[in-house]
């Protein structure tokens, strides 16, 4: 009777957690008090939001690893299928940058296309008046008066980070690999160092920028599309540095092994997708569609 309820298979079958409609609605009062703060309102409900996040975070991890380190759940097989979910993410993660591309490209390649949009009132079409975008770009790209960073400064000085943090965290592979945990640690303190910087230097990019984000602030398409894309990266980056951040903090506790590292591959292998898709943003935005570089 007393291994009646032993594992006799090589599946995880988890545990009902709470975590996940907990993070749901964190991430919904961070949303509601990052719109309120956008539009004028106090900052505290977007603290809370994101403190419930991090909070979440931190839980779930915690569970997580106790399933990986303590009880065993994680067999070669469940490893496997952790690859695979974790690749099948990262291909969600490629499809979300394929849309602020071809949002960029569309607007860059066509930039005096016109549009004359309308609306259906009882069935019958009506005009709302001719809109072009020849109107906001002039016909160019970038649009008339538009200041763009030089990709040669600051944007190129960011690229050179991220390949090098891509190099840090290999070397902490192999160090994994190879047995060398005081390799692993090293390497991977470098790589979040080098992630903080990058997050830093974008931050400081931002406030220097010559254009908006929206036409209320004076900005024009131009702004929207490149905050969009290079934002959404950056969201990426902060989010890569608090994992690397947690398998930092793992290594130094003695987990992972030459066999069974999964959390931290997982990590790395997001890390590189990161760096992949700023060197397209970096040909494609920075320096393909540069116009009149401004001093950053």
């Amino acid at each position: 009777m007393g291994d009646a309820h032993a594992n006799h298979h090589d599946y995880h079958l988890v545990n009902p957690s709470p975590w996940p409609i907990f993070g749901a609605i964190s991430a919904f009062i961070l949303a509601i008090g990052a719109i309120q703060f956008m539009h004028g309102s106090s900052a505290v409900m977007l603290g809370v939001g994101f403190g419930l996040v991090l909070l979440t975070m931190f839980l779930w991890w915690r569970d997580v690893i106790r399933e990986a380190e303590k009880n065993g759940d994680h067999t070669p097989v469940v490893q496997i299928h952790n690859r695979y979910g974790m690749i099948l993410f990262i291909a969600s993660e490629v499809m979300f940058f394929v849309a602020w591309f071809w949002a960029f490209f569309d607007v860059s390649l066509f930039p005096g296309t016109g549009v004359d949009p309308v609306q259906t009132a009882g069935g019958v079409e009506q005009a709302l008046g001719q809109v072009t975008r020849n109107e906001v770009t002039q016909g160019v790209w970038p649009p008339v008066g538009t200041e763009t960073f030089n990709p040669w400064k600051l944007p190129l000085v960011n690229t050179l980070i991220l390949l090098l943090s891509g190099t840090t965290v290999t070397w902490a592979h192999h160090s994994l690999v190879q047995g060398n945990r005081k390799g692993l640690i090293w390497g991977l303190l470098l790589t979040v160092i080098l992630g903080v910087l990058f997050t830093i230097l974008q931050a400081y990019e931002y406030m220097h920028a010559g254009f908006a984000f929206d036409k209320a602030a004076g900005g024009n398409i131009y702004g929207s599309t490149f905050f969009m894309a290079t934002g959404f990266h950056g969201f990426h980056v902060i989010v890569g540095t608090i994992t690397l951040a947690v398998m930092l903090f793992r290594a130094m506790a003695g987990h992972f092994t030459p066999k069974q590292h999964f959390g931290f591959e997982a990590a790395a292998w997001y890390w590189h997708f990161v760096d992949v898709v700023w060197l397209f943003l970096f040909a494609c935005i920075y320096v393909w569609a540069a116009g009149t570089p401004g001093a950053h």
